[in-house]
């Protein structure tokens, strides 16, 4: 009897984690990084519009870690669409790859650019407000086409 009741727990956690994605393939490791982009981006706007406290060290070197991170999810997309898993991606990521792929290249450019802008003594906010408006712009660009909400 007590094993019966051993067993609903762990039957209701094996079937949860049959939803999952696996972290190890390209979907999991792209939405790995996706999620690091956020919570990065998230933090220097916060700084920015005054949610958080504006540091400088802080604002460039997270600058310095969105360009990283900006560099890398798109080798997580294979050729093909892979299958299962719940993806917020479109077909499109797939049917028009090079217009993808140029909005990654513009992401990479505007993050390149905060980095720059970040770069300069001393840091003042108000330099940095339009570096970081075309960084979230690039990524609306891309969510508006190629990803599904």
């Amino acid at each position: 009897m007590k094993s019966r009741y051993l067993l609903l727990p762990f039957l209701a956690l094996t079937l949860t984690a049959c939803g999952e994605v696996d972290p190890n393939s390209p979907q999991g490791q792209r939405q790995a990084i996706f999620k690091q982009m956020l919570k990065v981006s998230e933090d220097l706007g916060g700084m920015l519009r005054g949610r958080i406290p504006f540091k400088t060290e802080e604002f460039g070197a997270g600058a310095k870690q969105l360009d990283r991170l900006t560099r890398t999810p798109w080798q997580h997309f294979p050729q093909v669409r892979e299958e299962g898993g719940e993806s917020r991606a479109k077909d499109e990521v797939w049917q028009r790859q090079e217009r993808f792929r140029q909005l990654a290249r513009e992401m990479e450019a505007s993050t390149a650019a905060l980095v720059d802008a970040s770069a300069a003594v001393p840091l003042q906010r108000a330099d940095l407000a339009a570096p970081m408006q075309r960084v979230e712009d690039s990524c609306k660009a891309c969510h508006e086409e190629f990803r599904a909400f």
